[in-house]
Protein backbone atom coordinates (compact mmCIF):
# COMPACT_ATOMS: atom_id res chain seq x y z
CA UNK A 1 0.00 0.00 0.00
CA UNK A 2 1.11 3.76 -0.80
CA UNK A 3 1.53 6.00 1.96
CA UNK A 4 0.21 9.73 0.56
CA UNK A 5 3.42 11.44 2.11
CA UNK A 6 2.99 14.68 3.47
CA UNK A 7 5.97 17.76 4.07
CA UNK A 8 6.41 17.95 7.95
CA UNK A 9 7.25 21.40 7.31
CA UNK A 10 3.80 22.41 7.02
CA UNK A 11 0.70 22.01 8.66
CA UNK A 12 -2.41 20.33 7.89
CA UNK A 13 -5.71 21.03 8.08
CA UNK A 14 -6.35 18.86 11.07
CA UNK A 15 -3.09 20.45 12.39
CA UNK A 16 -4.59 23.73 11.92
CA UNK A 17 -7.78 22.43 13.40
CA UNK A 18 -6.52 21.25 16.69
CA UNK A 19 -4.29 23.88 17.17
CA UNK A 20 -7.12 26.37 17.38
CA UNK A 21 -9.22 24.17 19.37
CA UNK A 22 -6.24 23.91 22.22
CA UNK A 23 -5.96 27.87 21.85
CA UNK A 24 -9.87 28.31 22.12
CA UNK A 25 -9.58 26.46 25.41
CA UNK A 26 -6.72 27.56 27.00
CA UNK A 27 -8.66 30.81 26.64
CA UNK A 28 -11.64 30.03 27.50
CA UNK A 29 -10.79 27.82 30.33
CA UNK A 30 -9.28 31.04 32.86
CA UNK A 31 -12.48 32.82 31.26
CA UNK A 32 -14.64 29.61 32.87
CA UNK A 33 -13.08 30.03 36.39
CA UNK A 34 -13.18 33.95 36.40
CA UNK A 35 -16.78 33.54 35.63
CA UNK A 36 -17.73 30.90 38.79
CA UNK A 37 -15.28 32.93 41.12
CA UNK A 38 -17.39 36.01 40.61
CA UNK A 39 -20.88 34.66 40.80
CA UNK A 40 -22.93 33.92 44.33
CA UNK A 41 -25.41 31.15 43.90
CA UNK A 42 -29.02 31.97 45.57
CA UNK A 43 -31.25 29.51 46.09
CA UNK A 44 -34.89 31.28 46.73
CA UNK A 45 -38.42 30.45 47.10
CA UNK A 46 -39.00 34.48 45.84
CA UNK A 47 -40.74 34.17 41.79
CA UNK A 48 -37.46 35.65 39.82
CA UNK A 49 -39.61 38.62 38.64
CA UNK A 50 -40.23 39.85 42.24
CA UNK A 51 -37.03 39.48 43.39
CA UNK A 52 -35.32 40.97 39.99
CA UNK A 53 -34.79 44.73 41.15
CA UNK A 54 -33.28 43.32 44.46
CA UNK A 55 -30.76 41.35 42.07
CA UNK A 56 -30.07 44.14 40.02
CA UNK A 57 -29.19 46.68 42.49
CA UNK A 58 -27.22 44.38 44.10
CA UNK A 59 -25.35 43.50 40.71
CA UNK A 60 -24.76 47.87 40.30
CA UNK A 61 -23.13 48.16 43.62
CA UNK A 62 -21.04 45.09 43.23
CA UNK A 63 -20.35 45.42 39.59
CA UNK A 64 -17.49 42.22 40.22
CA UNK A 65 -20.23 39.95 40.75
CA UNK A 66 -23.18 38.49 39.17
CA UNK A 67 -26.10 36.66 40.59
CA UNK A 68 -26.95 33.04 39.86
CA UNK A 69 -30.57 32.91 40.95
CA UNK A 70 -32.32 29.23 41.42
CA UNK A 71 -35.99 29.35 41.90
CA UNK A 72 -37.27 26.66 43.72
CA UNK A 73 -40.35 25.64 45.95
CA UNK A 74 -39.65 25.44 49.53
CA UNK A 75 -39.53 21.98 49.60
CA UNK A 76 -37.71 21.03 46.76
CA UNK A 77 -34.85 23.55 47.96
CA UNK A 78 -34.14 21.72 51.28
CA UNK A 79 -34.27 18.53 49.36
CA UNK A 80 -31.91 19.38 46.85
CA UNK A 81 -29.67 21.44 49.50
CA UNK A 82 -29.36 18.24 51.24
CA UNK A 83 -28.62 16.09 48.15
CA UNK A 84 -25.99 17.86 46.92
CA UNK A 85 -24.07 18.42 50.28
CA UNK A 86 -24.41 22.38 50.08
CA UNK A 87 -21.78 22.47 47.52
CA UNK A 88 -23.52 24.35 44.87
CA UNK A 89 -25.20 27.08 46.87
CA UNK A 90 -23.54 30.01 48.42
CA UNK A 91 -27.47 31.57 50.00
CA UNK A 92 -30.58 29.86 50.72
CA UNK A 93 -33.65 32.49 50.76
CA UNK A 94 -36.76 30.84 51.45
CA UNK A 95 -39.90 31.86 52.86
CA UNK A 96 -40.59 27.72 54.75
CA UNK A 97 -38.95 29.45 57.87
CA UNK A 98 -39.19 25.98 59.89
CA UNK A 99 -37.23 24.53 57.54
CA UNK A 100 -34.53 26.99 57.23
CA UNK A 101 -34.23 26.67 60.98
CA UNK A 102 -33.57 22.92 60.87
CA UNK A 103 -31.00 23.38 58.29
CA UNK A 104 -29.32 26.08 60.57
CA UNK A 105 -29.64 23.53 63.70
CA UNK A 106 -28.29 20.88 61.82
CA UNK A 107 -24.68 22.73 60.92
CA UNK A 108 -25.55 23.91 57.84
CA UNK A 109 -25.38 27.42 58.23
CA UNK A 110 -21.67 29.99 58.24
CA UNK A 111 -22.05 32.12 61.54
CA UNK A 112 -22.14 35.81 59.70
CA UNK A 113 -22.42 38.62 62.24
CA UNK A 114 -23.91 41.32 59.75
CA UNK A 115 -23.57 45.16 60.33
CA UNK A 116 -27.00 45.35 60.30
CA UNK A 117 -28.20 42.98 62.61
CA UNK A 118 -27.99 45.40 65.43
CA UNK A 119 -30.71 47.14 63.77
CA UNK A 120 -33.24 44.18 63.30
CA UNK A 121 -36.29 42.78 65.40
CA UNK A 122 -34.55 40.45 67.97
CA UNK A 123 -36.87 37.91 66.82
CA UNK A 124 -35.65 38.35 63.72
CA UNK A 125 -31.92 37.06 64.48
CA UNK A 126 -30.86 33.81 65.19
CA UNK A 127 -26.97 32.59 66.37
CA UNK A 128 -26.10 35.18 63.89
CA UNK A 129 -26.71 32.64 61.47
CA UNK A 130 -30.31 32.83 59.93
CA UNK A 131 -32.04 36.42 59.55
CA UNK A 132 -35.28 37.08 58.70
CA UNK A 133 -35.42 39.51 55.37
CA UNK A 134 -39.20 40.31 55.04
CA UNK A 135 -42.16 40.73 57.49
CA UNK A 136 -44.41 39.55 55.42
CA UNK A 137 -48.88 39.15 57.11
CA UNK A 138 -50.54 36.29 56.14
CA UNK A 139 -54.16 37.10 55.08
CA UNK A 140 -57.89 36.18 53.22
CA UNK A 141 -57.29 37.09 49.80
CA UNK A 142 -60.10 37.57 47.99
CA UNK A 143 -62.02 38.93 44.29
CA UNK A 144 -63.64 42.04 44.70
CA UNK A 145 -66.44 41.60 42.15
CA UNK A 146 -67.68 38.16 44.32
CA UNK A 147 -68.30 39.83 47.42
CA UNK A 148 -70.22 42.64 49.26
CA UNK A 149 -68.34 44.58 51.57
CA UNK A 150 -70.25 43.90 54.84
CA UNK A 151 -69.96 40.14 54.06
CA UNK A 152 -66.55 39.44 53.97
CA UNK A 153 -64.60 37.74 57.18
CA UNK A 154 -62.86 40.07 59.31
CA UNK A 155 -61.71 36.82 61.71
CA UNK A 156 -61.04 32.86 61.44
CA UNK A 157 -63.96 32.60 63.79
CA UNK A 158 -65.74 34.34 60.94
CA UNK A 159 -64.22 32.49 58.41
CA UNK A 160 -65.40 29.47 59.67
CA UNK A 161 -68.88 30.45 60.14
CA UNK A 162 -69.35 31.63 56.56
CA UNK A 163 -68.01 28.54 55.49
CA UNK A 164 -69.95 26.17 57.07
CA UNK A 165 -73.01 28.65 56.62
CA UNK A 166 -73.30 27.86 53.09
CA UNK A 167 -71.34 24.84 51.92
CA UNK A 168 -72.96 25.15 48.33
CA UNK A 169 -72.35 28.56 47.76
CA UNK A 170 -68.10 28.06 48.75
CA UNK A 171 -68.11 24.15 47.37
CA UNK A 172 -64.92 23.93 45.84
CA UNK A 173 -64.51 28.15 45.59
CA UNK A 174 -62.26 28.49 48.07
CA UNK A 175 -58.28 27.88 48.16
CA UNK A 176 -55.71 27.41 50.74
CA UNK A 177 -52.11 25.60 50.85
CA UNK A 178 -52.03 21.96 50.83
CA UNK A 179 -49.52 21.67 53.36
CA UNK A 180 -47.79 18.48 52.48
CA UNK A 181 -46.26 20.13 49.41
CA UNK A 182 -46.07 23.25 50.94
CA UNK A 183 -43.68 24.07 53.40
CA UNK A 184 -45.02 27.54 53.78
CA UNK A 185 -48.41 26.24 54.30
CA UNK A 186 -47.34 23.38 56.65
CA UNK A 187 -45.32 26.20 58.65
CA UNK A 188 -49.06 28.02 58.55
CA UNK A 189 -50.95 25.74 59.38
CA UNK A 190 -48.52 24.68 62.87
CA UNK A 191 -48.97 28.15 63.61
CA UNK A 192 -52.55 28.33 63.42
CA UNK A 193 -52.70 25.63 65.69
CA UNK A 194 -50.89 27.18 67.89
CA UNK A 195 -52.31 30.35 68.23
CA UNK A 196 -55.86 28.81 68.52
CA UNK A 197 -57.51 25.22 69.23
CA UNK A 198 -60.38 26.68 66.92
CA UNK A 199 -57.96 26.51 64.09
CA UNK A 200 -58.96 22.64 63.77
CA UNK A 201 -62.71 24.13 63.39
CA UNK A 202 -61.67 26.16 60.65
CA UNK A 203 -59.64 22.95 58.81
CA UNK A 204 -63.17 20.96 59.24
CA UNK A 205 -64.79 24.01 57.67
CA UNK A 206 -62.18 24.01 54.51
CA UNK A 207 -62.85 20.08 54.42
CA UNK A 208 -66.61 20.21 54.48
CA UNK A 209 -66.72 22.58 51.13
CA UNK A 210 -63.86 20.67 49.39
CA UNK A 211 -61.22 23.75 49.12
CA UNK A 212 -58.72 23.34 46.33
CA UNK A 213 -55.27 23.33 47.71
CA UNK A 214 -52.19 24.13 46.46
CA UNK A 215 -48.81 23.62 46.46
CA UNK A 216 -47.67 27.52 46.27
CA UNK A 217 -49.14 30.80 46.66
CA UNK A 218 -48.96 31.89 43.17
CA UNK A 219 -51.55 29.37 41.36
CA UNK A 220 -54.13 30.68 44.30
CA UNK A 221 -53.90 34.13 42.98
CA UNK A 222 -54.58 32.99 39.53
CA UNK A 223 -57.48 30.78 40.60
CA UNK A 224 -58.71 34.27 42.40
CA UNK A 225 -57.73 36.84 39.63
CA UNK A 226 -59.84 34.48 37.10
CA UNK A 227 -62.85 34.29 39.19
CA UNK A 228 -62.37 30.17 40.04
CA UNK A 229 -62.41 31.24 43.38
CA UNK A 230 -63.89 33.05 45.65
CA UNK A 231 -61.32 33.33 48.63
CA UNK A 232 -57.80 32.29 49.69
CA UNK A 233 -56.68 31.32 52.98
CA UNK A 234 -53.56 31.89 54.34
CA UNK A 235 -52.07 33.50 51.92
CA UNK A 236 -49.02 36.12 51.51
CA UNK A 237 -49.82 39.87 51.33
CA UNK A 238 -47.07 40.83 50.29
CA UNK A 239 -47.74 38.69 46.69
CA UNK A 240 -51.47 39.97 46.65
CA UNK A 241 -51.08 43.39 47.07
CA UNK A 242 -48.02 43.35 44.48
CA UNK A 243 -50.69 41.41 41.58
CA UNK A 244 -53.58 43.93 42.74
CA UNK A 245 -51.79 46.73 41.54
CA UNK A 246 -51.99 45.14 38.00
CA UNK A 247 -55.68 43.35 38.97
CA UNK A 248 -57.55 45.59 41.35
CA UNK A 249 -60.34 43.60 41.37
CA UNK A 250 -57.62 40.96 43.95
CA UNK A 251 -57.88 42.22 47.42
CA UNK A 252 -56.92 41.18 50.92
CA UNK A 253 -57.90 41.21 54.48
CA UNK A 254 -55.65 40.68 57.81
CA UNK A 255 -57.64 39.38 60.40
CA UNK A 256 -58.44 41.59 63.50
CA UNK A 257 -58.51 38.36 65.78
CA UNK A 258 -54.50 37.72 64.90
CA UNK A 259 -52.84 38.27 61.92
CA UNK A 260 -49.53 35.72 61.52
CA UNK A 261 -46.24 37.13 60.20
CA UNK A 262 -44.44 35.34 58.05
CA UNK A 263 -40.28 35.90 56.73
CA UNK A 264 -38.17 34.73 54.46
CA UNK A 265 -35.15 33.76 56.04
CA UNK A 266 -31.46 33.83 54.24
CA UNK A 267 -28.25 32.17 55.43
CA UNK A 268 -24.57 31.71 54.22
CA UNK A 269 -23.88 28.21 53.61
CA UNK A 270 -21.56 26.70 55.78
CA UNK A 271 -20.23 25.48 52.42
CA UNK A 272 -20.55 28.26 50.17
CA UNK A 273 -18.44 28.09 47.36
CA UNK A 274 -18.13 31.75 47.15
CA UNK A 275 -18.27 32.88 50.97
CA UNK A 276 -17.07 36.46 50.08
CA UNK A 277 -19.78 36.48 47.57
CA UNK A 278 -22.65 35.35 49.72
CA UNK A 279 -22.02 37.34 52.52
CA UNK A 280 -22.02 40.55 50.37
CA UNK A 281 -25.29 39.33 49.55
CA UNK A 282 -27.24 38.80 53.15
CA UNK A 283 -25.42 42.23 53.69
CA UNK A 284 -27.23 43.65 50.79
CA UNK A 285 -30.43 42.30 51.57
CA UNK A 286 -29.90 43.72 55.36
CA UNK A 287 -28.96 46.46 54.46
CA UNK A 288 -31.16 49.74 54.58
CA UNK A 289 -30.82 50.35 51.00
CA UNK A 290 -31.73 46.67 50.05
CA UNK A 291 -34.48 46.94 52.54
CA UNK A 292 -35.72 49.90 50.59
CA UNK A 293 -35.22 47.76 47.13
CA UNK A 294 -37.66 45.18 48.50
CA UNK A 295 -40.04 47.59 50.01
CA UNK A 296 -40.75 49.81 47.12
CA UNK A 297 -39.46 47.97 43.94
CA UNK A 298 -40.11 44.41 44.77
CA UNK A 299 -43.37 44.74 46.65
CA UNK A 300 -42.35 43.39 50.02
CA UNK A 301 -42.53 44.37 53.28
CA UNK A 302 -39.00 44.58 54.53
CA UNK A 303 -37.72 43.15 58.47
CA UNK A 304 -36.00 46.66 59.01
CA UNK A 305 -38.79 49.03 61.01
CA UNK A 306 -36.68 52.16 59.46
CA UNK A 307 -38.30 51.04 55.84
CA UNK A 308 -41.43 53.17 55.02
CA UNK A 309 -43.98 50.14 54.47
CA UNK A 310 -42.80 48.53 57.91
CA UNK A 311 -44.75 51.73 59.41
CA UNK A 312 -47.74 51.53 57.67
CA UNK A 313 -47.80 47.58 58.12
CA UNK A 314 -47.69 48.03 61.90
CA UNK A 315 -49.96 50.66 62.21
CA UNK A 316 -52.50 48.41 60.25
CA UNK A 317 -52.07 45.27 61.87
CA UNK A 318 -52.01 46.97 65.53
CA UNK A 319 -52.18 43.90 68.31
CA UNK A 320 -53.06 41.54 65.93
CA UNK A 321 -49.88 41.03 64.85
CA UNK A 322 -47.99 37.89 65.52
CA UNK A 323 -44.77 37.85 64.22
CA UNK A 324 -43.43 33.93 63.81
CA UNK A 325 -39.84 34.26 65.48
CA UNK A 326 -36.83 32.15 64.29
CA UNK A 327 -35.46 29.77 66.79
CA UNK A 328 -35.27 26.22 68.25
CA UNK A 329 -39.50 26.67 68.29
CA UNK A 330 -40.45 26.26 64.76
CA UNK A 331 -38.85 22.85 65.40
CA UNK A 332 -41.43 20.82 67.12
CA UNK A 333 -43.87 20.12 64.57
CA UNK A 334 -40.73 19.18 62.26
CA UNK A 335 -40.43 16.15 64.31
CA UNK A 336 -41.11 12.99 61.96
CA UNK A 337 -44.20 11.31 64.00
CA UNK A 338 -45.17 14.54 65.07
CA UNK A 339 -45.67 16.00 61.37
CA UNK A 340 -47.36 12.80 60.18
CA UNK A 341 -50.15 13.04 63.09
CA UNK A 342 -50.84 16.37 61.75
CA UNK A 343 -51.14 15.92 58.54
CA UNK A 344 -53.14 13.06 59.17
CA UNK A 345 -55.77 15.30 61.42
CA UNK A 346 -55.21 18.17 58.80
CA UNK A 347 -56.57 15.49 56.12
CA UNK A 348 -59.26 13.76 57.31
CA UNK A 349 -62.13 16.30 57.01
CA UNK A 350 -60.40 16.67 52.95
CA UNK A 351 -60.68 12.82 52.61
CA UNK A 352 -64.10 12.53 54.23
CA UNK A 353 -65.65 15.29 51.58
CA UNK A 354 -64.53 13.21 48.76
Amino acid sequence: MVRKQVNPGLPTRRDTIAAGLFAAAAIALPARRSRAAQEVSVWSTTDRPIAQPLIDDFERRHPDLRVNYVELGSVELTARFLADEGREADVLWSSAMDLQVKLVNDGHAARHPSPHAAALPRWAVWKHEAYATTSEPVGIAYHRALWAPNELPRTHTALTELLLGDPQRFDQRVASYDIERAGLGYLLAAQDSLTTPQFWDLVRALGACRAMLHADTRSMIDDLAAGRTLLAYNVLGSYVEAQARRQPELAIIYPRDYTLVAARVAFVARDAPHPKAARAWLDHLLSPRGQQVLADECGLTPVLPAAARSHDLARQLGESARPIAIGPGLLAHLDRSKRAAFIARWRQPFDAAR
